[in-house]
């Protein structure tokens, strides 16, 4: 049986300063669209995995180019809704060397936050489902998406559904008068596999821990439909060069990656989400240190692709954890 898999949240337009320039330089912007959820969906989905994007886009021309590019990535956007609204936005002026990245959000009062419980069935969206995918942000942005995504992990849970989450714990997000702690415990209760760090767990848990594993014994002993838990680790030398490694906690063992050296990054933004995709496809289809060595692979490749989409196929993951091609001049 093939596989499929629902992710739920917000998509953004991304609007990038050209050539690392800086926002006080820049005359005109390059445009993208992504969102953490749908960045997973893009990867899976040329990987050859059935990909259903859940979201709701304003009612106007904006609106439909950011479905037709969901389309394009090779996703099905059968039950995305059109409402009245206006397209969450987000700018991203490029760091070089010692000077950071910076974005700016723009999305508050955004469709998405506006969405209604009562739009989605989620036994019709879920029916045919293997893994349902969600993320930190989006019960962070309103009550009604805190809602749905409620719902739909609660269906999924009833379904048999396996439910990730990547718990994105973003702290300037929560301002509708709910805490992480108020949403968050309930949502990461119900799921199986999550991604986060200590900082993560404290602020959406308020499980506290010295090291990654005791703080994964804790949160399965608390939460015991969980069995996976992962997290990439980063250490940044500047903007442009960067080191990456994971960690997979799965049957009472801890699984550490190799590390990889990144020089000269080009954009790291939806690397977490490219993670996220490796885990999900690694977890289908391998083993625990097969999935964790693809998932960081993933990740790295994308840090060298323009946009919030990981362009890489299957291969060219399975290349780098094998440390073949790695970059040659392929013809």
């Amino acid at each position: 049986m093939s596989k499929r898999v629902v992710t739920f949240g917000e998509v953004l337009m991304r609007l990038t300063t050209a050539s690392h320039e800086r926002f006080e330089q820049s005359n005109s912007y390059n445009i993208n669209f992504g969102g953490t959820e749908a960045n997973v969906a893009a990867s899976l989905a040329r990987w050859d995995v059935s990909t259903y994007h859940i979201t709701g886009f304003p009612n106007n021309a904006i609106g439909k180019t950011a479905n037709a590019y969901l389309k394009k990535s090779g996703i099905h956007t059968d039950y995305i809704k059109f409402i009245e609204g206006r397209m969450g936005l987000y700018f991203l002026e490029h760091g070089v060397m010692q000077r950071s990245s910076k974005i700016i959000y723009d999305r508050f009062h955004s469709s998405f936050s506006q969405l209604e419980p009562s739009l989605f069935d989620w036994n019709e969206i879920l029916k045919d489902a293997n893994w349902f995918h969600w993320t930190g942000i989006t019960p962070a942005i309103s009550a009604s998406a805190a809602q749905i995504c409620l719902n739909a992990i609660t269906t999924a849970q009833e379904l048999g559904i396996t439910i990730s989450g990547d718990i994105n714990y973003r702290r300037n997000l929560w301002q509708y008068g709910k805490s992480p702690l108020d949403i968050m415990p309930d949502l990461i209760s119900k799921s199986n596999v999550i991604v986060g760090g200590l900082t993560d767990f404290k602020n959406c848990l308020n499980i506290s821990a010295d090291n990654y594993e005791e703080a994964c014994k804790k949160i399965q002993k608390q939460y015991p439909n969980i069995h996976t838990i992962s997290n990439t680790h980063r250490e940044t030398i500047s903007a442009s060069h960067n080191k990456l490694s994971a960690v997979l906690w799965k049957n009472n063992t801890l699984y550490t990656s190799q590390t990889y050296d990144m020089q000269s990054i080009v954009d790291r933004i939806g690397g977490g989400d490219a993670f996220m995709a490796g885990l999900i496809y690694g977890l289908i289809h391998k083993e625990n240190t097969e999935a964790l060595e693809f998932a960081l692979a993933s990740s790295v490749l994308k840090h060298g692709i323009t946009g919030d989409a990981n362009l890489v196929s299957v291969e060219e993951v399975e290349q780098i954890v094998n440390g073949n091609n790695i970059g040659r001049l392929l013809r």
